[in-house]
């Protein structure tokens, strides 16, 4: 049986780590192997590249070209360690952020040449392409507040998130990247109203996914 691979993306606060586990928990209660992965990270290597890309407090200086290339090199391990096997297996993967969150925030967020940021995803990830993406939409002003009602509940070990720290005019033009991926992409994103509730979210997002399960 072949593998299905689900990606879940959005700004900061907009929901994803709570639906991927919910999705998960509820595939697995129907008896579906389920994998679910994050990035940048996934693999004890692509977990160390998140560490020094998100928390470490070397990272002030980090340019915009560099911070490509690790969030790049984190998922070209992740997609050769992890997730080809698994979808060779059967597998279903969930995944909390994929490429198109690198064109959201290196190519329109950092502003970098998206002609060539798309030259480092193809790199990275050759085939590997997701069979949905369910992309989950809050306005700026509420991932705004959820960003910031969450940054003192940080774990010890974390302390800071340096994408969190940027501010407002740069989610816009992330906003605006991920509006733009779903224009060019209708037929494999799907947008999702994350502003309503967790419940409600939950269901629109297994009403997205119901006809891909129907063909496995």
């Amino acid at each position: 049986m072949k593998g299905l691979f689900i990606t879940f993306e959005g700004t900061e606060g907009c929901g994803k780590s709570t639906q991927v586990g919910l999705l998960a928990d509820r595939l697995r209660s129907m008896g579906c192997f389920v994998r679910t992965l994050r990035e940048p990270g996934g693999t004890p290597i692509g977990e160390e590249i998140r560490h020094t890309l998100k928390h470490s407090h070397q990272n002030h200086a980090m340019m915009p070209e560099a911070e490509l290339l690790l969030m790049n090199a984190s998922r070209a391990q992740l997609v050769r360690e992890v997730i080809r096997p698994a979808m060779a297996a059967g597998e279903i993967i969930l995944c909390d952020r994929f490429y198109d969150s690198t064109i959201a925030y290196q190519g329109y967020g950092r502003g970098l040449n998206l002609a060539t940021v798309r030259q480092v995803i193809d790199l990275a990830v050759g085939e590997a392409r997701p069979d949905l993406t369910l992309l989950l939409q809050v306005a700026t002003e509420v991932s705004e507040g959820r960003r910031l009602a969450r940054q003192p509940n940080l774990p010890m070990d974390i302390q800071r998130d340096r994408f969190e720290e940027n501010d407002r005019a740069f989610f816009e033009r992330v906003a605006l990247g991920y509006k733009a991926i779903a224009e060019t992409e209708p037929n494999r994103v799907r947008v999702i109203d994350a502003s309503s509730s967790v419940e409600d979210v939950r269901r629109s997002i297994w009403s997205c996914i119901q006809h891909l399960l129907a063909r496995r």
